[in-house]
């Protein structure tokens, strides 16, 4: 059957037609194999309650045996140019499945992060064969969790007709 090179010029510009139309095969998209996600950044003005919370998934593909992953987490001041890596205790670790799982997903939360500051984190993925050998490598970054700048205390209010609290000298003595 020939198709008149018109009917698919139009369906091309208009967009309005499948690739079917178009004589092509349609191949469902391949499920994805890595993910990373921020899933938590509690951002506070008291250092010690401020985290972020940072997950990878990932999926065996043929041929996998065991999957590991390992979760590092980086940072940047405002004065930084880039990111440099942080250390805390489980961070920098790779982490195994259990032979055989089909999905693996580790989740690792970083407290008492300093302020200002803003922090990813660089997961990266293996999958493992049955000789042990890695098979597959991947390496995702994280979107970023902000941590702005301790509010500045407010001064203290003083009552009208008082007055304010202040250092004060002992006068000089000659003697």
């Amino acid at each position: 059957m020939k198709m008149s090179l018109l009917p698919m010029l139009v369906c091309a510009l208009m967009g309005a037609c499948g690739a079917r139309a178009m004589g092509a095969t349609v191949q469902t998209p391949a499920p994805q194999v890595v993910s990373v996600e921020l899933e938590g950044c509690v951002s506070t003005g008291e250092q010690a309650e401020r985290s972020a919370t940072f997950m990878g998934e990932m999926t065996a593909t043929a041929g996998t045996a065991r999957m590991s992953m390992r979760i590092d987490v980086e940072e940047r001041g405002p004065e930084e140019l880039e990111f440099h890596t942080i250390s805390a205790p489980g961070l920098g670790v790779w982490r195994s499945s259990d032979p055989r799982v089909k999905i693996y997903k580790y989740v690792k939360q970083v407290t008492n992060l300093s302020a200002p500051a803003v922090y990813r984190a660089v997961v990266r993925f293996h999958w493992v064969g049955d000789n042990g050998h890695v098979i597959r490598r991947a390496e995702r970054r994280t979107p970023r969790c902000e941590q702005p700048a301790s509010p500045v205390a407010p001064a203290p209010v003083v009552p009208p007709g008082t007055t304010p609290p202040s250092a004060t000298t002992s006068p000089a003595t000659s003697g």
